[in-house]
Formats: C-alpha cells, sequence, structure tokens
C-alpha cells in the first residue's frame, strides 16, 4: 500500500512538472470546454493515445484556474499502479496538506485506475468539479454511463487540426489572412506537409517516425491485447493492419472472415473492429439508409484518426494522394462528432453528415476535378442530394475554387486547405 510520504513526493513533483509544462498551441477544444464550464457536471476529455489531452489540461488550468485553484494527478505514473478507488480518500488528504483547499480536480488518464467511478462520484455529489482524461473509450463510458448517468459531459480531443498545425509554425491563417494571395502561397505549402505529416503532437514537432509506430503498437498491445485478454493476438494484428491498409473503401465483417489467416468468427471479428474504434484509433463509418438495420448490415468504411498512422502503417499511401485527402476530410468531418455515413445508390458519395437524425450535409472528395471524372463525381453528389433532400452540396479537391449547378443542385467545389481552415458558418454561406 502506499504511503502518505511517498504520496506527497508524487503529488508534489507531479504538480511541478505539471505547471512547468507548456501550454502549447492553444487547442480549438478549449472552446468547446468553455462553454460548458458554466455546466456543474464531470467533464470527460478522451482521444487517441498521444493526441495532447494532457496538454489540454494544461491549458484548463491556466485560462480557468490561474495555474493555482485546482488540484492535478496524473495516474500514468508508474508508482501509481494497482492503485485503487479506495486509496482517493488519503489522496484528497494529502493534497489538502500539501496545497490547501480547492474544488476541482484534473486528473490525467483516470481509466487506468479501478473502480473510479465510485470516488468521483461521491466527491461531484459534494460540489467539486472534475475534468478527467482517458484514452479509451469503453473503459471511461462504460463506468460512466452507468454510475455517472447525467453527471457527465464529454468532449474528445482529436491531433493538431490544420489551424493549429499552422499555430504550431506560427502562421496566423484566420480572418482576411486567408484571402491575401501571398499567405495562400505559404498556405498550400503548408497543407502539402500536413496532408503527409497529420497533426499528432509529439510527431509534428520531432518528425520521428518511431514515435508514431511506437504508439500504434502501444495501443495495440496495451490498450486491446492487454485489457481485452485477446487469444488470438496474430489475427488481431493481421486484421489490424488489413484495415488501416484498407481505409476510405469498403468492407464487410464475413469478407475480413475469409481474409485472415485463423478465420476467426464474424462476431470475433466485429469485436476486434470495436476495441480498435475505442482506442480513437480508426472510425469506421455505415452506409447511409433511414433504416437502421440496414445500416447495420450494409458494409461499412474505414478511416483513420490521423494521416501520420496511414503514411506510416499503410502501404496505399503512397500511391494515391487522393486517399490521403479523403481520409483528411474524414478527420476533419469528425471533428464535431456528428454522425458520418457514405453515400451508394446508382452513383456514390463519400460523406452524409447528419445531427439529431437531420441530415445536415452532403461531400464529396476528389484529388481534382477533370474530364475524366468530372461527370462521376457531379452526379454522384447530385443523386446523394436528391436521396437526402438537400439543395445544396460540396466537392473538396486540393486547389479548385468554383461553383457549378448539377441537376437544380448547387454544387460549391472548395480546396480542401480552405475548407479547413474557413469557420462553419462562413462554409455555409459560400455554399
Amino acid at each position: 500500500m502506499i504511503t502518505k510520504e511517498l504520496l506527497k513526493r508524487i503529488l508534489t513533483e507531479q504538480r511541478t512538472y505539471f505547471l512547468e509544462k507548456s501550454t502549447g498551441v492553444r487547442r480549438e477544444a478549449l472552446q468547446r470546454i468553455r462553454e460548458k464550464r458554466r455546466l456543474p457536471h464531470i467533464h470527460v476529455i478522451s482521444g487517441v493515445r498521444r493526441c495532447g489531452k494532457s496538454t489540454l489540461l494544461r491549458q484548463i488550468a491556466a485560462e480557468f484556474y490561474n495555474d493555482h485553484d485546482f488540484y492535478y494527478i496524473s495516474f500514468e505514473d508508474e508508482r501509481l499502479l494497482g492503485f485503487n478507488a479506495s486509496g482517493f480518500g488519503l489522496v484528497y488528504e494529502t493534497m489538502l496538506d500539501l496545497f490547501g483547499s480547492h474544488k476541482t480536480f484534473l486528473i490525467d488518464e483516470i481509466q487506468l485506475v479501478e473502480n473510479f467511478d465510485s470516488f468521483v462520484r461521491r466527491f461531484y455529489d459534494q460540489g467539486f468539479k472534475f475534468y478527467l482524461t482517458g484514452s479509451n473509450a469503453e473503459l471511461l463510458q462504460e463506468e460512466i454511463s452507468t454510475r455517472l448517468t447525467g453527471r457527465h459531459v464529454d468532449t474528445r480531443l482529436q491531433p493538431f487540426s490544420f489551424r493549429e498545425f499552422m499555430q504550431f509554425h506560427d502562421f496566423d491563417a484566420s480572418g482576411y489572412n486567408l484571402y491575401i494571395t501571398e499567405n495562400q502561397s505559404m498556405i498550400r505549402k503548408m497543407f502539402d506537409n500536413f496532408l503527409t505529416t497529420g497533426g499528432m503532437p509529439e510527431f509534428v514537432r520531432y518528425r520521428d517516425n518511431e514515435i508514431i509506430r511506437r504508439n500504434y503498437e502501444d495501443i495495440i498491445s496495451r490498450d486491446i491485447l492487454y485489457r481485452k485478454q485477446v487469444e488470438n493476438v496474430r489475427s488481431a494484428k493481421e486484421l489490424y493492419l488489413f484495415l488501416i491498409n484498407a481505409f476510405s473503401q469498403r468492407f464487410s465483417y464475413n469478407s475480413l472472415h475469409k481474409a485472415l489467416t485463423g478465420k476467426p468468427s464474424v462476431n470475433t471479428i466485429k469485436n476486434y473492429v470495436g476495441y480498435l474504434e475505442e482506442t480513437y484509433l480508426i472510425r469506421v463509418i455505415s452506409r447511409f439508409d433511414y433504416s437502421i438495420a440496414r445500416q447495420m448490415a450494409n458494409d461499412k468504411k474505414v478511416y483513420a484518426c490521423d494521416n501520420a498512422f496511414v503514411m506510416h502503417l499503410s502501404t496505399r499511401a503512397g500511391t494515391d494522394k487522393g486517399w490521403l485527402l479523403e481520409n483528411l476530410v474524414a478527420v476533419g468531418l469528425g471533428k464535431d462528432e456528428k454522425d458520418i455515413f457514405y453515400y451508394s445508390g446508382k452513383r456514390e458519395c463519400d460523406f452524409i453528415i447528419m445531427s439529431e437524425k437531420t441530415v445536415e450535409a452532403a461531400y464529396q472528395v476528389c484529388w481534382e476535378l477533370n474530364s475524366a471524372n468530372e461527370r462521376r463525381e457531379l452526379e454522384g453528389i447530385a443523386e446523394a442530394l436528391r436521396h437526402t433532400g438537400l439543395d445544396r452540396g460540396v466537392i473538396l479537391t486540393y486547389d479548385q475554387d468554383e461553383e457549378r449547378i448539377n441537376d437544380g443542385k448547387l454544387i460549391r467545389i472548395l480546396p480542401v486547405w480552405k475548407w479547413l481552415l474557413i469557420p462553419e458558418d462562413e462554409e455555409k454561406k459560400e455554399a
């Protein structure tokens, strides 16, 4: 059992290191957190490993609590391995001794603590505010949804957006700067970099391929194989590499069953895919249909959470940048945590966006519109617009900027770099 003296040393060291840590690039998620801050609810911040959750906590401490009025603890510290929720009473007592009385907890990687929900609920009921981070959706949501029902709000943090990527490189693309010709040349160059580099903060900073490979291996080994006690390790690893290489392509669970060695059952494959989704490394989307049953039965598509993983794990990434562009758009569409589908009828459309059971938008993605693909791309999005009742849609390309009318539907054609930088309300005006 951990002693109070050791706990004092751990908590003091952690707080010192935490406050010495740079606040870094101001994350866009901070504004979403600000909007929810008036709520007393427990705030859960989740996302893929190493996407910047701890830095976001640092920004919360600086912006909302003057770098003082909070308690901080990280359970990634190996000295806290095996820590149980029954020890939280001693933690709080020690924090009172060291730092005085505060009403806010910032807790990193809380899913590593067994039965953490019991402590959180008890202190929440006493009026304490919590910001909790975690890298595994299932571990957090299983506890929170069953034990903390109605007491929590969620924010999912993604790797750097293109705007944040540019801020990291000290370039301001806000407001009128976006429309200055000289700036657009620089923005395109930075976008070329972002397309293949992605936005994982450590990789953006150090550009060491080992960072991405190690992150992926930690996700697979620690978050899935170990925690889920996966028995068929070979099939699971084979499946995950298959999915990364099949990004943006259709698949079915039956086709995966036939393709994998060892022929794991369809249910096992569904579980394995679900485990990977829970780590936020991938997002699986379904074919658009108003019937939930048909959505579940139809083929799926998979996208990676960041192009860095695609570039370093997929053999397809270097053969066609159009695939990278589509994955980047999928990531951008996912920032608001709305429902994403693909459309397939006589023609196809890459993305249909729904919110609260209402279709909001349709997007088609291609590297460029040219004589070889123009009819297919325009008719695909026009058919999706007719099917969903929308009167306008967007085709995202590498660098084209214009408008078309197809079958009475307004089609706005935008460069992906511009679409990633303009605010959503301005995008609607442009369309």
